[in-house]
């Protein structure tokens, strides 16, 4: 069986990452894998460039910053990704898809695949499986919704344009999406039962057929370390408690949660149960270095981790990991940490209640209670058995959502598509 997976980056963000993460899951289970993406970073030679040569480059360039820009002029100054998908590449005529069995798409956004170029791969008569990473293709432009239900119908009035009203440009959106679909069969993947309901109550996909499949981590690279010696390699002492924390943006960041994560580690400092001189904040990634917030307890910045097995370590030197997301489908860190054998603190929201067991290994805080995910964390600090928390966080990654699991349920998703195909 031969695969190709369409993302438009080479690992850049969650859900190139998580496409990646799934070939090489598939190649391990002896499969013809290859990714295609349509704007390459790293030099990975497993991941095919579609983009080769100068002017192909350019081109690529020049409709991903299009995509973006543009944008901004519709767009309200949220911090709500919103997309276009005005700009695209043709692909019917690529090679390597008239040779595959099955294509399976991602992210295929910021000038990718256009509506209407997506249509167009139906002409290659293959079975195409789709991973929904995010909303948008079940809106007329959101990636996060929040608790706008206007993809219930078909768009419009959209709370994030500058020029809103009935047949605003999310309602246009939708319109093309709705055309494109109509002359294309899909079949859905949603990493998360969060994202399969949603997808039902949309008005573009909510009679499509989908299947469930967590997206897959490497249990080999992100495993547990002796926490005492990672503490050690991040110059932490082995009797502070270490709390970690992903990406922090500004504190103005809706998506992310952050303004929660601040006022849950200032209640948390106040409390009477907690020695603050014990616990540490440690933050990976990037950072607004302009914007950044004031926290209760010392706290030390990693920057980007570019080595999976250097990061693998932090989150075994942490003793909670803290993810305040309004909105997220399956998040990477979220399983990253459990595999580590770190217990996560998070928002009961989206897809992550598929891998946190609320008091079993991790704590999910009601929905936008900076107070409740302070009691998570206070939880955590007191905990007498830490030890069977943790063994449980990595129990759920290799029983749930190890690469042999997730690419078996892949590979019988495509058999049965393959089977159906008229013959």
């Amino acid at each position: 069986m031969k695969v190709i997976h369409l993302n438009t980056y080479d690992g850049n963000g969650g859900a190139g990452r998580a496409c990646l993460r799934l070939s090489n899951a598939l190649r391990d289970n002896e499969t013809d894998s290859s990714v295609l993406v349509y704007y390459k970073f790293g030099q990975n030679p497993n991941i095919i460039n579609l983009s080769k040569g100068f002017f192909a480059k350019a081109r690529a360039i020049i409709n991903i910053m299009a995509e973006r820009y543009l944008a901004k002029i519709f767009v309200k100054a949220l911090k709500t990704p919103f997309s276009l998908q005005w700009f695209g590449k043709a692909l019917h005529h690529n090679k390597l898809l008239k040779e595959a069995d099955i294509i399976h798409l991602h992210w295929i956004n910021h000038g990718f695949l256009s509506p209407k170029l997506l249509a167009s791969l139906d002409e290659l008569e293959k079975p195409i499986v789709w991973t929904f990473h995010d909303s948008n293709a079940f809106t007329g432009g959101c990636h996060v919704r929040y608790s706008c239900e206007n993809f219930h119908q078909q768009c419009g009035n959209c709370p994030l344009l500058r020029f809103s009203g009935k047949n605003d440009l999310s309602h246009l959106n939708w319109t093309k999406k709705q055309k494109a679909y109509s002359k294309l069969n899909f079949h859905v993947v949603a990493p998360s039962k969060w994202m399969a309901a949603s997808v039902k109550q949309s008005s573009l996909l909510g009679i499509r057929n989908i299947s469930v499949i967590p997206n897959t981590i490497e249990t080999d690279i992100f495993k547990p370390y002796v926490k005492t010696e990672a503490k050690k390699i991040l110059k932490i002492t082995a009797d502070k408690f270490v709390i970690m924390s992903g990406f922090m943006p500004s504190k103005n960041d809706k998506h992310k949660g952050t303004q929660y994560l601040i006022e849950a580690l200032n209640e948390l400092s106040s409390r009477s149960e907690i020695d603050r001189h014990k616990i540490e904040l440690v933050i990976f990634g990037n950072k607004d270095s302009e914007n950044m917030p004031i926290f209760p307890f010392k706290t030390t910045y990693l920057g980007t981790i570019h080595k999976d097995d250097h990061l693998a370590k932090c989150y075994s030197a942490a003793d909670a990991f803290i993810l305040p997301s309004l909105e997220d489908n399956l998040p990477n860190t979220v399983m990253e940490s459990l595999a580590c054998a770190t217990p996560v603190i998070a928002f009961k929201t989206g897809g992550i209640p598929d891998m946190v067991k609320h008091l079993e290994n991790g704590y999910l805080a009601d929905y936008q209670s900076a107070s409740d995910l302070a009691d998570g964390i206070e939880w955590l600090y007191l905990h007498e058995d830490r030890e069977s928390l943790q063994k449980e966080a990595r129990r759920t990654i290799l029983m749930n959502f190890s690469p042999s699991v997730i690419a078996d349920k892949h590979l019988a998703l495509y058999k049965t598509l393959i089977n159906a195909q008229p013959k």
